[in-house]
């Protein structure tokens, strides 16, 4: 668990289910995905992200509002389900920095607070411990690149890569990648 000034960052509950299927079926919040997701989809994302937990140690962590509890989405690491090839090499057992917010919580800076905080457990000893951690995107996502900026991460765009699940000529296709590494975070 990590706490913010504003926020909450915990493991997931039976009751953040249902809020997450429903920001997972808004079209804004899931316009940089390649389709929404249907409640089944959002429960197998939760139970992978839990699994993840398990298995290393951290993940994605639901994320709730300190004044009221409310569910607002999530924030953590995890490994990506594909193989990421940046600058022509394979990346050696990367994690990754992500987030996933309601639309109603974004421009509040919630996202950037949590993140920050992520990062830092992230490259701390005392934390997760991570020698350094990646975050991409689709290339046009300009709000999640705007944030990758404002938390310190790096972007090379020699990095730049393909997402080999979707397919060529798709708009989402082109992916920037960004960097952060315990030395540059120091």
């Amino acid at each position: 668990m990590l706490t913010t000034d504003r926020l909450l960052l915990r493991r997931w509950r039976d009751a953040d289910r249902a809020p997450f299927a429903a920001m997972n079926a808004d079209p804004v919040v899931m316009e940089f995905f390649p389709s929404t997701r249907t409640p089944a989809e959002s429960d197998a994302l939760v139970d992978r992200i839990e699994a993840g937990f398990e298995r290393d140690g951290f993940g994605l962590w639901a994320v709730e509002q300190r004044a009221d509890g409310e569910f607002v989405g999530f924030v953590g690491l995890s490994r990506p389900s594909f193989e990421v090839v940046a600058g022509g090499r394979a990346l050696v057992d990367p994690v990754e920095i992500g987030w996933r917010l309601r639309r109603d919580s974004w421009g509040r800076g919630l996202a950037t607070e949590a993140a920050r905080e992520v990062l830092r457990h992230a490259l701390d000893p005392a934390g997760a411990d991570l020698p350094g951690v990646v975050s991409f995107t689709a290339a046009l996502n300009l709000r999640s690149r705007a944030l990758m900026e404002r938390i310190g991460l790096r972007r090379d765009p020699a990095d730049d890569f393909a997402h080999p699940a979707l397919p060529p000529g798709h708009r989402l296709r082109p992916h920037v990648l960004y960097r952060a590494d315990r030395a540059s975070s120091a």
